[in-house]
């Protein structure tokens, strides 16, 4: 019997640890190479993880919702499957490892497999993931109390769900950090170890909407119960609108607001797509819609006034020489996701346009790669698809700014020409930009959105691709 381990792949180069989110397979059931076997979860993406042989499913090591530190065994195949169809069911065998010469195993096995989290005090400097540094910056959190905070990832390393926990417990009152301890005590689960909740801290009321005299209940994932009374549902948040939500909580905690707005004449734009898609798509084999034409705009300006694209980490400003545009898309499932354009100014406008295309199929499709939502430096989001004149976008961290492009509508407008004043029908456009006040003031973004204007305005109508 030849085993081969199925291990938590690597989604890419900033991501250490995946959510287990749904088992298509149970152990006894039969697979083939590159089917699906597991889905998982990142902060960014949603992945299938396919099998790399065929045989039987014969031992599943995480449950659903269980957070797996990247490189750790998460399935058992046998290889050997008519053998393995043929025996009968007896007990357990006995470790592989031990019954097989390593010629007759295929294993890629993680530096170390746990299976239940453990506090790890060992001395020295841990690798901090960058998801785990952002929340700990946004939380004020600093290196050296970071340093205590017990980690139950990989080789002891401080997860999300750690440091989350941790700020929840500081925000209460009582933290427990990973401060030198017996060597025994170094060993109990995680479970054990937590701080129990103080007899004086009382639970806050949850708000009740009285409609009529018949009160129900309900207990969400997270433990947290509900109540309320009358014609109602309860509709418990998908992860990734959890995700969602927490990212947005965090971002207006972490960056003061300011929102600027401005209204573009897209007149020549609206014409020069016009006259041109047909030709476009029969020449390049893609349609071209304003998205591509308003990230190359954007980018134009981002050249005149880089510290819109830039990101702050305590008072040291780094500015981006790379100018990753990512690209606000909505999802079926009424969710949002942010794809980037990676080196947007190095794009013409046809490889803005595959870009755009590419990333946005993808992004409906559920096919995204964890890549494909990394490093943005300024975000555009096309809020007029759905009809809306304008929004106040909410800077997508550790971004400093964000451009909302509204729907573009035909209005009279007065035009100025040298033999005075007319009014004339034109396709106007309102933009919206808000910005992170600690390090854009409004001189700035409202120049800044002014240049995009300008660039909007002057579109060349005899331009080539």
């Amino acid at each position: 019997m030849a085993i081969v381990e199925l291990v938590m792949p690597k989604m890419g180069e900033s991501i250490m640890e995946a959510t287990i989110l749904r088992w298509h397979k149970k152990p006894g059931d039969q697979v083939k190479s590159d089917e699906t076997i597991l889905e998982i979860a990142t902060d960014k993406v949603d992945s299938e993880v396919p099998s790399i042989a065929d045989g039987e499913i014969t031992e599943i090591l995480y449950a659903e919702n269980d957070v797996v530190p990247v490189g750790a065994v998460i399935a058992r195949i046998n290889t050997n499957v008519e053998a393995a169809a043929a025996a009968p069911v007896t007990a357990p065998e006995a470790p592989v490892q031990q019954q097989q010469s390593q010629a007759e195993v295929e294993v890629v096995k993680p530096q170390e497999e746990v299976h239940e989290p453990q506090f790890t005090t060992a001395a020295g400097p841990r690798f901090y993931s960058p998801l785990v540094l952002t929340i700990a910056q946004q939380e004020g959190i600093g290196f050296a109390e970071l340093e205590k905070i017990p980690g139950t990832g990989n080789e002891g390393r401080v997860t999300k769900k750690d440091i989350l926990n941790y700020v929840e417990s500081k925000a209460k009152g009582f933290v427990h950090t990973a401060t030198p301890m017996p060597a025994k005590a170094a060993e109990v689960p995680v479970a054990a170890e937590q701080p129990k909740p103080q007899p004086q801290v009382q639970p806050q009321p949850q708000p009740q909407v009285q409609v009529t005299v018949q009160p129900q209940t309900q207990t969400s994932s997270n433990g947290h119960s509900v109540s309320y009374t009358g014609a109602a549902e309860i509709i418990e948040m998908d992860r990734m609108r959890k995700l969602i939500a927490d990212h947005m909580v965090r971002s207006v905690q972490t960056s003061p607001h300011v929102t600027s707005f401005a209204e573009a004449d897209v007149t020549n734009i609206v014409r020069w797509r016009d006259q041109e898609k047909k030709v476009f798509e029969k020449r390049e084999g893609e349609k071209i819609t304003f998205t591509p034409l308003f990230i190359e705009a954007l980018v134009k300006c981002i050249k005149k006034y880089p510290l819109l694209n830039s990101s702050l980490e305590g008072d040291k400003i780094i500015m981006k020489k790379d100018i990753n545009v990512g690209m606000a898309t909505a999802l079926p499932t009424g969710n949002l996701i942010v794809p980037v354009i990676r080196n947007a100014d190095m794009l013409n406008l046809v490889g803005l346009t595959k870009q755009v295309n590419q990333l946005a199929t993808a992004a409906r499709n559920n096919k995204l790669k964890p890549d494909d939502t990394q490093n943005g430096t300024i975000t555009l989001t096309n809020v007029g698809t759905f009809g809306s004149l304008a929004g106040t976008p909410i800077i997508n961290q550790p971004q400093v700014a964000i451009l909302a492009v509204g729907t573009i509508k035909k209005r009279p407008v007065v035009i100025e020409t040298e033999h005075g004043d007319t009014i004339a029908i034109r396709h106007m456009m309102y933009l919206s930009m808000s910005y992170d006040h600690r390090i854009i003031d409004g001189a700035l973004g409202s120049t800044f959105l002014s240049a995009v204007v300008h660039e909007l305005e002057n579109f060349d109508i005899h331009r080539e691709y």
